[in-house]
């Protein structure tokens, strides 16, 4: 595996100018593009805005709580919290940009496009690409599964504070400026599993329906997911109907094979930590304890999907060889709770749709990935379109929006549901 903190400070991971030769270019603006299609896009991201934790914080918290800060005078923003730089104001929020300025950075709020932090523009441009809703989760800040901000930190009352502040403003200002067109996905308290399901089941009350959560919390130097340590939260994700998004990079590592691996392995195989994820969460036994579970596997596409069925078929001849399975006592098959607990999300998966009944297509989710380099942004309804187009209406309608409102219980309007242009 390869740390995803190292490979985004290493200057040369990609082509892109850096330092003095650094170019920031914007292509021109996108016409609105055709809707053919109604679509929640279930894998979008934030850059939080400067004033993300004004006001949150209490008073005496405040001058350590996170701040944007600029390095010179038209140097990078970067930001600092209790003391320490966090760079990488817009990870990775390239849409708009060319190919070839491609980066981890942006290192400024005005070099990326405002949609990426400013809820006004984001839902402008979810209307220019033909978005009706969106799912997003948080930037480097925070980290996937919100870890950076109970990290860096060595207070735990400080930690508990950012973590509030920024399920506030997500609630309230992000997803509650627009509220039909954000579904709104908190990130958990990963310090103690209790509170963390009190925080859960709090938040269910103010509305969220989701969660960002670590594949691999092992990775980030908590307990696995075989240690029983988390079935607090995740009960309590169970009993409310919380969706447990698990973004591909949340354990803040890559798949990658050697260290003198050029950066395309890495970023070929970025998708592959999906597969290792569901497995590790199937055979740990948490969908098993807790059979109303819902997870979702962000942006690992889907084209392992069936293959991972026939292998989890194939191993049932094992079973009493290893006899994990057993010890569990559950009558389904693991390639049947993989089905029942489990959702998928396609980006760019055009060779994929055809084994959407073994996959299930009632499993099958889209995203756009604003305002990432993997993007489909500006042009998601072509691509959906070329993808799916020639599929049954009625998978089409489950794959566009139909799984996503029932998964994350966001309703769609009738009159968009008949017509994608009656938002």
């Amino acid at each position: 595996m390869k740390s995803l903190d190292d490979m985004s400070s290493d200057l040369g991971f990609t082509t892109a100018s850096t330092g003095a030769d650094r170019r920031v270019t914007f292509l021109p603006e996108p016409e609105r593009a055709q809707r053919r299609y109604t679509v929640i896009s279930v894998d979008d991201h934030i850059v939080e805005p400067p004033h993300t934790f004004e006001g949150r914080v209490p008073t005496r918290l405040a001058d350590r709580a996170p701040k944007v800060v600029e390095k010179g005078d038209g140097g990078p923003e970067v930001w600092v919290y209790d003391g320490h730089e966090l760079p990488n104001v817009g990870f990775n929020a390239v849409v708009g940009r060319p190919v070839t300025e491609y980066g981890f950075e942006p290192a400024r709020f005005d070099e990326m496009r405002r949609g990426a932090w400013d809820i006004h523009e984001r839902v402008r441009d979810m209307d220019t690409n033909g978005v009706y809703a969106s799912l997003n989760f948080p930037s480097f800040l925070p980290g996937f599964a919100g870890q950076r901000l109970q990290q860096v930190t060595s207070d735990r009352e400080l930690a508990m504070a950012t973590v509030r502040a920024w399920n506030d403003w997500h609630i309230e200002e992000w997803a509650g400026s627009y509220p039909g067109r954000i579904i709104p996905c908190q990130i958990p308290w990963l310090l103690d599993p209790e509170v963390g399901a009190d925080m859960v089941r709090e938040n269910a009350d103010r509305g969220y329906r989701a969660i960002t959560f670590s594949e691999n919390p092992a990775n980030l130097g908590l307990p696995t997911l075989h240690s029983g340590h988390w079935d607090p939260l995740l009960r309590a994700c169970a009993e409310t109907g919380t969706v447990v998004n698990l973004h591909i990079g949340s354990s803040g590592a890559a798949p990658a094979t050697t260290d003198d691996a050029p950066p395309d392995v890495p970023g070929v195989l970025f998708f592959a930590y999906a597969i290792y994820a569901a497995v590790d969460w199937i055979y740990s036994g948490i969908p098993v304890r807790f059979p109303d579970i819902k997870i979702c596997m962000s942006e690992g596409g889907i084209g392992w999907v069936a293959g991972l069925l026939d292998r989890l078929d194939h191993m049932l001849s094992y079973h009493e060889m290893y006899g994990t399975w057993a010890r569990f006592g559950e009558t389904l098959t693991p390639a049947e709770v993989f089905v029942r607990n489990f959702w998928f999300c396609a980006v760019e998966d055009q060779s994929s749709f055809v084994q959407r009944d073994r996959i299930g297509v009632e499993n099958i989710l889209l995203e756009a990935d604003y305002p990432h380099c993997d993007s489909t942004w500006p042009h998601t309804q072509e691509t959906i379109h070329e993808e799916i187009g020639g599929l049954p209406d009625e998978d089409i309608r489950k794959i566009t929006w139909e799984n996503a409102s029932r998964l994350y219980q966001h309703p769609v309007p009738p009159e968009v549901q008949i017509d994608p242009d009656a938002y």
